[in-house]
C-alpha cells in the first residue's frame, strides 16, 4: 500500500529544532526506527511527520528502535560466537588470530577445526577470463568457469569441500588480478598485488591479512543466511559461493566499504560536517557507522584502523578519517564499524574503489563454505518459511 500525505512535513532542520539536534542526528533516528521520513513526488528531500516528532520530543532521545531490526532465524552453528567486545572463530577470539595468523590459517580452522600442519597448496588453477570491467564479475565470472571444468564438483564430502575451497579463494585472489600461479604467496600478498599501487611491506600486508582475518565469518549475515539456503538444498560449493555473492552484490552489504569510502573522500574536499549531513541526507544512514550487533562501537574497526595508521605513520588520509570519526561520534553518537575501516585501508593502499568489496567477498568465501560444511550435516532442505497474509 502507498500512502500519500497530503499535508507537507517537516523538514529535517526543522525537526533538528524542535529536538534541539544536528541534523545528521536526525537521520541516526531514522536508522534505528525511531523516525520515519518520505519523500514527495518528484523530490529527494525527507519529510517528516509533525505528530511523530511531537510524540518523539515528549519521549525525550530515543535508546532502541521499536521496529524489529531482523527476522527472528535461529541457526545451530559452531563457527562464530559474537560478543560486545570481541567475535570467536570456533572458540578462539578473532581479534586475537587478525594481527599474528594467515588468513589461509583461519580459514582452514574454520573449515575444520583443526590446526593445519605443513602448507596445504592453495594453487589458483588456470583460467581465461572474458575482458570485463567490474571487478565483482571478474570473480563471479572465476567461480562459474572453475564450476564447469570440475566434474566432481557435486561431491559434497569435507576434504573434498576443503580442497575446492583452497582452489576457489585462489582462483578468486587471480580473478583481482593476483598471480595466478603464487603457491608460495599469501592470499593476502596476491590480492595486494592485482589491487594496490603502493607497494607491500610487512605492515601494509599485515593490515591486509588482519582485514581478511576479521571479514572471514561473522555469524549470519545476509550473505551467510544465502550460502547456508543454498547448501541446504545441497548446492555444490561454487553454488553455495555464487549465492552469498548475490547477496554481496547489494549496496547495503559489499558496496557499503564503497559508501564509506565516498564519505571520506566527500569529507576531505567539504569537511566532516557538510559531507556527513549530505550523506545521511542521501542514504538514511552514515555509511561506515553503527552496527546493531556492537552498540559500544565495532571491535573489528578499531582493531583495522590502529592497523592501518601503523601501516601509514603520518598519513593525511588517516588523519582525515579520524576527523570524520571524532565528528560522527559528537554529532550522531555514533561509531566507526568495519566497512568505514576497510574503506580506509583501500585509500591508504590506493587501491580502486571497488576493492572492498572484491576484498570482502574474497575473505567471506571461506566463511561461506564453513557453514555450507556445517549445513551439509544437517536435514536437508529445511529452510521453509511461510508468509503471513495478515500483515
Amino acid at each position: 500500500m502507498i500512502i500519500i500525505k497530503s499535508m507537507p512535513g517537516l523538514t529535517v532542520q526543522e525537526v533538528a529544532d524542535r529536538l534541539g539536534v544536528k541534523p545528521a542526528t536526525i537521520y541516526a533516528y531514522v536508522s534505528r526506527g525511531a523516525l520515519h521520513r518520505w519523500h514527495e513526488p518528484g523530490s529527494r528531500r525527507s519529510q517528516f511527520d509533525a505528530a511523530e516528532v511531537e510524540e518523539l520530543a515528549r519521549r525525550g532521545k530515543p535508546r532502541r528502535s521499536t521496529v524489529p531490526l531482523a527476522l527472528d532465524l535461529v541457526v545451530r552453528s559452531q563457527l562464530t560466537v559474537i560478543g560486545d567486545h570481541d567475535f570467536l572463530y570456533r572458540g578462539v577470539s578473532a581479534l586475537q588470530l587478525a594481527p599474528t595468523a594467515k588468513f589461509e590459517e583461519v580459514a582452514e580452522w574454520l573449515w575444520t577445526a583443526e590446526r593445519t600442519e605443513g602448507q596445504p597448496s592453495w594453487r589458483a588453477p588456470s583460467l581465461r577470463l572474458p575482458e570485463v570491467t567490474a571487478a565483482r564479475d571478474r570473480l563471479r565470472l572465476a567461480v562459474v568457469l572453475l564450476s564447469a571444468g570440475d566434474p566432481l564438483r557435486a561431491d559434497l564430502s569435507p576434504p573434498a569441500v576443503v580442497e575446492r575451497g583452497r582452489r576457489l579463494i585462489a582462483a578468486l585472489a587471480a580473478a583481482a588480478g593476483g598471480p595466478p600461479d603464487g603457491t608460495s604467496a599469501t592470499i593476502a600478498s596476491r590480492l595486494w598485488a592485482g589491487l594496490a599501487e603502493l607497494p607491500p611491506n610487512s605492515e601494509r600486508l599485515g593490515a591486509l591479512n588482519a582485514a581478511m582475518v576479521l571479514l572471514a565469518d561473522h555469524e549470519l549475515a545476509a550473505s551467510t543466511v544465502a550460502a547456508r539456503v543454498a547448501a541446504s538444498a545441497r548446492a555444490d560449493p561454487y553454488s553455495v559461493v555464487l549465492a552469498g555473492m548475490g547477496a554481496v552484490a547489494g549496496s547495503l552489504h559489499g558496496g557499503a566499504p564503497r559508501r564509506a569510502r565516498e564519505l571520506l573522500e566527500a569529507s576531505s574536499r567539504g569537511g566532516p560536517s557538510a559531507s556527513m549531513a549530505r550523506f545521511a541526507e542521501a542514504y538514511g544512514h552514515l555509511p561506515g557507522f553503527g552496527h546493531r550487533l556492537y552498540p559500544g562501537g565495532d571491535p573489528r574497526a578499531r582493531l583495522l584502523l590502529r592497523l592501518t595508521s601503523r601501516a601509514a605513520p603520518g598519513s593525511a588520509l588517516c588523519a582525515q578519517a579520524e576527523a570524520v570519526i571524532s565528528a560522527a561520534r559528537e554529532t550522531a553518537g555514533v561509531e566507526p564499524n568495519i566497512d568505514l575501516a576497510l574503506a580506509l585501508l583501500t585509500m591508504v593502499a590506493e587501491m580502486p574503489p571497488e576493492a572492498g568489496e572484491v576484498i570482502f567477498t574474497v575473505a567471506r568465501a571461506a566463511g561461506w563454505l564453513a557453514h555450507a560444511l556445517e549445513e551439509y550435516e544437517e536435514p536437508p532442505l529445511r529452510f521453509r518459511a511461510r508468509a503471513d497474509t495478515r500483515a
